[in-house]
């Protein structure tokens, strides 16, 4: 690769870098070219990039960036994983196709949102449940508050009425 090459190279990594607020380092040693294909389609179907980088051009795109130290996982094949914003769907990704394929590619490190992320951090965020999922759950959780509260009030509403009557009953009585 020529100079001007490793350069466009670094730039675009940095740029990378910094436009993702989630990256996730892997190993994707074992993985075939089919393999790898495969992988880079399920993480483009979610708007997700895979980009296998050379480590000493990682290390020189990461001179340009505000992250945390990487240069001792950049060892290896390194694929990256980008995501703009959320951590947990390429999380998953990884985890099911590494199931799926024998536990590859492997996750070296993470880093969401300037922090870094342990491989057992990414392994338990592709644990949680998806957005749809959550915000269903909390959704249920309003739904049965404000069934609850309307009970309540509804419950109240008659009691009062009842003791009206009551009352209307005895003063007619009297």
């Amino acid at each position: 690769m020529r100079l001007e090459e490793k350069q466009r190279v670094t730039r675009e990594l940095s740029q990378q870098l910094e436009e993702n607020g989630t990256i996730y380092l892997t190993d994707f040693t074992g993985l075939n070219v089919k393999a790898v294909t495969e992988f880079r389609a399920r993480l483009r179907e979610q708007g997700l990039t895979y980009r296998v980088v050379k480590n000493t051009l990682m290390k020189r795109a990461l001179e340009d960036v505000d992250l945390p130290d990487l240069s001792p996982h950049l060892e290896g094949p390194t694929g990256l994983v980008f995501s703009e914003s959320d951590p947990v769907v390429p999380a998953r990704i990884l985890k099911e196709f590494a199931k799926a394929h024998e536990d590859r590619p492997v996750v070296k490190i993470g880093v969401i949102d300037g922090v870094e992320a342990t491989p057992e951090d990414v392994g338990r965020m592709a644990d949680i449940p998806p957005r749809e999922v959550l915000l269903g759950g909390i959704a249920g959780g309003l739904t049965a508050s404000v069934g609850g509260i309307a009970g309540a009030l509804g419950a109240l509403i008659r009691d009062i009425a009842d003791m009206i009557e009551q009352v209307a009953k005895k003063n007619q009585a009297a």
